[in-house]
This record gives structure tokens, sequence and C-alpha cells, in this order.
């Protein structure tokens, strides 16, 4: 065989295993994929302590030993029978004392109009007791020249005092 003969041959020989390789690469396994790293070393584990903030039984375990898991994701299920009972009866308490605030501002404005109507019987007797002094003057006035009786001059007189005791009761109720 010739020189020429044996590197034609040599150089059909690197260009089919050229091509059988870049053929062949493609198929290949490129590693364990994104976000994961070889090597030789050590590799210690991290223990991280779960708690949850109430105490209870779990109900159901959500994750596996290994599994990657993300921030907030739920691991575990409780069982919250006695919480729930424990939250419904906050909200009975909190409908419980929303109706004793309505009703302490039903008695409020109850008050508050009874003390109008005070106020305004405490005006109604000292309306009354200025038109008795009023009429007192008036009465002495035509008792003196005899053209009204001693009895009626009594009764303005007992009026007009019975009228000042009024305005006192009424003043205090108010």
């Amino acid at each position: 065989m010739s020189k020429q003969w044996k590197i034609a041959a040599a150089l059909a020989v690197v260009l089919l295993g050229g091509g059988l390789l870049l053929h062949w690469a493609p198929w290949q396994p490129k590693g364990p994929g994104a976000g994961f790293v070889s090597g030789n070393g050590r590799i210690e584990a991290t223990e991280i302590a779960v708690a949850t903030k109430l105490a209870g039984r779990v109900l159901e375990v959500l994750a596996s030993e290994g599994d990657f898991v993300k921030t907030g994701q739920p691991l575990a299920r409780m069982q919250i029978d006695g919480l729930q009972a424990q939250r419904e009866e906050a909200v009975a308490r909190l409908q419980q004392a929303q109706l004793a605030i309505s009703s302490a501002q039903v008695q409020v404005a109850q008050r508050e109009s009874d003390y109008q109507a005070a106020l305004a019987v405490v005006a109604q007797r000292e309306s009354d007791l200025d038109t008795a002094r009023r009429r007192l003057p008036r009465s002495e006035q035509l008792a003196r020249e005899g053209f009204f009786s001693s009895q009626l001059l009594d009764d303005d007189r007992a009026k007009v005092r019975s009228q000042q005791a009024a305005v006192v009761a009424a003043k205090a109720q108010a």
C-alpha cells in the first residue's frame, strides 16, 4: 500500500469517528440539570425546627422527607375542632357585646329624651309661676279697691307658692 492510500484511510477513519461523535453526542445525558452542582466534598444537613403557633394534633402530613418546599407552603394540617369551637364562642361573645352596645345606645337616647322632656316641664312650670306672679299684684290692687274678694286673693297667693314648689320639683327631676 502506498503512503497516500494510508493517509486517505487514516483521514477516512478520523472523519467517520468525528461524524459518529457529532451524531451520538446530543443523545447523551447532560448531567443532573439546572440548579444541581456536582463535585467532591462533604455535605452536612441543616436541621430546621418546624412548629405551630398553637398546640394540637396533626391531622395530615402534606410533605415527605426530602421534598423541596417553598416558603409559606403548608406542610401539615392540624386538627382544629377545639380551636373552631373557641372561635365560634368568641364570635358569639362579640355579637353579644355588640347587642349590649346597641341596647346601651338606645338607653342613652331614651335618657336624653327623658331629660329634654324634664327640661320642657321645668320651662312650663316657670311659665306658670311667672303668670301667677304677674296676676298676684293685680289681685292685691283689686282687693284694696274692694273689687276682689279676699278668698280669691288668698287663692292667688297660694297659686304663687304652689307654682314655686312645682318649679323646684321639676328642676329636681331634670
